[in-house]
């Protein structure tokens, strides 16, 4: 597993055309776009940013919900690739009686980037994701910047 950094949410340009919402992470000197909703978008956005929303978007209600249980995020893994489909998994521990109890939530991507931003925890990615989804940064024409 590598360690990735979001490096920015924007709008994509694929086979399809222009338009589509894409948050592009680096790890392993590679970057890999990942294609997402406008609502995930705008949730990864505010978090990046660190701007609050007047009131709680699905992820800060849900970063909320697990710490109120006990509970807390520890690092969200980007493990798999099918399909064109990415698959994730949410690292999380719960304490209850004093006992710790780690779980394992299958999760989209594009949640578990939103939630691994808003807790700040490690967001990994399988080498097996960057071997066949990875990018080098020369191919990314990126504007605005």
């Amino acid at each position: 597993m590598n360690e990735a950094t979001v490096e920015g949410v924007g709008v994509g340009v694929g086979d399809e055309g222009s338009g589509a919402p894409v948050v592009v992470l680096r790890a392993r000197d590679e970057l890999l776009p990942i294609f997402v909703s406008s609502d995930q978008a705008q949730s990864m956005q505010l978090a990046i940013e660190g701007e609050p929303f007047d009131r709680p978007l699905t992820h800060d209600l849900f970063v909320e919900v697990v710490a109120e249980f006990g509970g807390a995020i520890d690092k969200v893994r980007i493990d798999d690739l099918a399909d064109g489909t990415f698959y994730a998994k949410i690292d999380a521990e719960q304490y209850h009686g004093g006992e710790r109890k780690e779980l394992v939530f299958d999760a989209r991507p594009s949640d578990g980037i939103a939630l691994g931003l808003r807790v700040d925890c490690p967001i990994m990615v399988s080498d097996e994701v960057l071997d066949a989804a990875g990018r080098p940064p020369e191919e990314f024409d990126v504007e605005g910047t």
